[in-house]
């Protein structure tokens, strides 16, 4: 059942961190046919406080009185994955459409309980892989599609970055697996996997190891992975998050040429054909998420399709499990040990 469409799409906001200061909140300002009408943050004063900033009529201290809100249509979760599940069910028990941040949550299994949820009440279900419609990669896909590189034939993604100084009672939620799902990979690595899904179309067999050899925090800090598309097209992925240098680089080989680019960075994208090398400039946009938002917008208004939905959002989820299994698993397992010593 699709919703009718709505006029004009009033959004409240559960989480008003820091992604939302730059990244979206502006961009739910500035779509067209969007405002933003409410925010939400379990600390009240600092809710109050990003609405006088941001202009924002209303702000709560509690989650299911900002879905409750009449003048809300829609529900943006910017909270930390272990949360979204349960907001994104009481969002649509309500009746409200959700966008939620990503990753979309910690397991494929929560992202399949959040997508029936969503399908029992009739609301669509969008995840924040914006990736998919910034002008930077809205360009590799044109030039992919477009033969550029010929037939596309294998992928190597590598994100390398030196190790974070936290103290190791002040841990992020981003490197604490009860609270993210596992460390970085999941928060950046799925970026790049999802992408991927965009730009080549689903991820139909992966494998993959992951280990902690630093020890600096709980989650994996290495990852290595292989996979295969649907279309016959290999990949290999390695993220290290204990290297002495950075590298961000996707390379994408075809039978007509190579073509470079990074996930994070804003360098040219670099085609590499027989002709020569030519250097193609694709920079962000003010507001990254700002894109993405308009075609969630223009979903939810009857003009048109987001390219990011819970459906697309748990493929990625499922190759991210995937390539977890066997840590995640051992992990439990010493846990589990751990506690039978402990009795």
């Amino acid at each position: 059942m699709t919703p009718p469409p709505l006029p004009h799409v009033r959004w409240g906001i559960i989480g008003v961190g820091a992604v939302t200061e730059r990244k979206s909140g502006p961009g739910l300002q500035r779509a067209d046919g969007s405002s933003l009408v409410a925010v939400m943050r379990r600390d009240g004063a600092k809710a109050a406080d990003y609405a006088r900033r941001h202009g924002v009529p209303r702000w709560y201290d509690d989650a299911d009185a900002l879905i409750a809100d009449p003048q809300v249509d829609a529900v943006y979760i910017a909270t930390p994955p272990n949360s979204h599940r349960d907001y994104t069910l009481r969002a649509a028990a309500a009746g409200k459409p959700v966008y939620v941040e990503k990753p979309m949550a910690r397991t494929a299994a929560e992202c399949e309980d959040m997508i029936a949820a969503c399908d029992r009440a009739g609301v669509p279900l969008f995840v924040a892989y914006y990736r998919r419609a910034m002008p930077r990669f809205v360009r590799v896909k044109e030039l992919l599609d477009g033969g550029a590189v010929g037939e596309v034939r294998a992928v190597t993604v590598r994100l390398h970055a030196p190790a974070g100084t936290w103290e190791p009672d002040h841990l992020p939620w981003r490197v604490r697996p009860e609270i993210s799902g596992g460390g970085l990979f999941v928060d950046l690595g799925s970026h790049t996997l999802d992408l991927l899904d965009h730009l080549l179309g689903p991820i139909e067999g992966v494998t993959g190891v992951a280990t902690n050899q630093a020890g600096r925090y709980p989650a994996e800090d290495h990852v290595a992975a292989t996979f295969r598309f649907a279309s016959g097209a290999v990949g290999t992925g390695l993220w290290a998050f204990d290297a002495a240098l950075r590298q961000d680089e996707v390379e994408v080989v075809g039978t007509g040429g190579t073509l470079t680019f990074s996930s994070f960075g804003e360098e040219p994208l670099a085609l590499r054909t027989p002709a020569g090398e030519e250097l193609i400039e694709a920079p962000y946009p003010e507001v990254v998420q700002q894109p993405l938002i308009q075609l969630v917008v223009d979903e939810l208004t009857g003009r048109g399709t987001s390219p990011s939905t819970g459906a697309s959002a748990l493929r990625t989820a499922r190759v991210v499990d995937a390539v977890l299994a066997d840590h995640r698993a051992g992990a439990a397992r010493k846990a589990a040990a751990h506690e039978d010593a402990a009795r």
